[in-house]
């Protein structure tokens, strides 16, 4: 099954199957259910044309996917324009949240790369 161009295993429970959207975790999942009045127990290859029309329309309601990852970047660029403390942090790919750097650092300084 496809919701806004994303694969949704079809063989899960639909609280499950909303969370394999980016943006979408259990508690947004379990409220978009609930406004749906879908059952969370209730499998994918279950629902009726009219329950899909229904979480499309309610999953409309957030930021998903490719919207949501251009805000973060967005954001983050955001952050290294004004050169605030955060966006220096990002700009040196060190934590940013506070975290020691002394020890624990090494795979952010490696691995982290940001897509500005």
């Amino acid at each position: 099954m496809r919701i806004f161009g994303i694969n949704i295993p079809d063989n899960k429970h639909i609280l499950i199957s909303l969370t394999h959207i980016y943006g979408i975790g259990l508690s947004i999942a379990k409220s978009i259910c609930i406004k749906s009045n879908i059952s969370i127990y209730k499998l994918t290859k279950n629902l009726s044309n009219c329950d899909i029309d229904n979480l499309k329309l309610e999953i409309s309601k957030y930021t998903i996917e490719g919207d949501l990852k251009r805000d973060i970047s967005l954001n983050i660029k955001r952050l290294i324009d004004i050169n605030s403390y955060r966006g220096l942090r990002h700009k040196k790919k060190l934590p940013v949240r506070g975290q020691r750097t002394r020890t624990n650092a090494k795979t952010i300084k490696k691995n982290k790369n940001i897509k500005v």
